[in-house]
């Protein structure tokens, strides 16, 4: 699903203008960042969770050339599926 398709579901669920449902979707998204650039944790129950994780620098491998390299240290966002939709996606397994 991409965003677009995202914002016409919003749309036609509480039966706004599409115009409306971009600014709320756009605002949440927003809220979000600004979120998560402050290294605060988001927790939408039933959903999932998302953080900041920091990662130490190491030494990795350049595939190509089999050379050690050093990998700085990071940040990037962890997320944590929530006991409900995991629950959801895991009785689609029992079909397939």
């Amino acid at each position: 699903m991409t965003k677009s398709e995202f914002i016409e579901i919003v749309a036609e669920r509480i039966n706004i203008p599409k115009s409306q449902a971009y600014e709320v979707v756009n605002a949440v998204f927003d809220a979000m960042k600004d979120a998560l650039i402050e290294e605060e944790r988001i927790e939408l129950r039933g959903f999932g969770s998302f953080s900041i994780r920091e990662y130490e620098s190491r030494h990795g491998r350049n595939p190509k050339t089999g050379e050690k390299v050093k990998v700085d240290s990071k940040k990037s966002v962890h997320f944590k599926v929530g006991k409900e939709l995991r629950e959801r996606v895991d009785v689609l397994n029992n079909y397939n």
